[in-house]
């Protein structure tokens, strides 16, 4: 097996706003498409790598507290923690390093969830 993690589904209230948010703090285009019954938005992945999406519930709600996800930000994490604000997030723990596993910083993204950016 070889990842633990096939796919993520990430709340949010706005999914337009979600969209500029992780595009802006990933460097790289959310790409919004619809589905029968729902919209998302898809994170960048290529074929084979973990993937996952942004989508807009009534039954599900971002969330501060539960699973920390980690994105990868790798060779631009300082790039990404400076676009979290600038898109309506908040850093919540600063760029620090997590031992030999390299850096991360924790952020609220746009929605109200937590999510933490990581980097070599």
């Amino acid at each position: 097996m070889a990842n633990q993690i096939v796919w993520v589904d990430i709340p949010v209230k706005d999914l337009d706003r979600a969209i500029r948010f992780y595009s802006a703090v990933l460097g790289a285009q959310v790409k919004k498409q619809e589905f029968p019954g729902m919209t998302v938005g898809i994170l960048p992945h290529q074929e084979g790598e973990v993937g996952g999406c942004l989508y807009k519930s009534e039954s599900d709600e971002p969330s501060s507290k539960g699973p920390l996800l980690y994105l990868n930000a790798n060779g631009r994490l300082d790039q990404a923690i400076a676009a979290v604000e600038a898109n309506s997030g908040k850093v919540i723990q600063p760029k620090h390093q997590i031992g030999p596993y390299g850096f991360r910083a924790v952020i609220q993204d746009s929605e109200g969830n937590r999510i933490a950016l990581h980097s070599d």
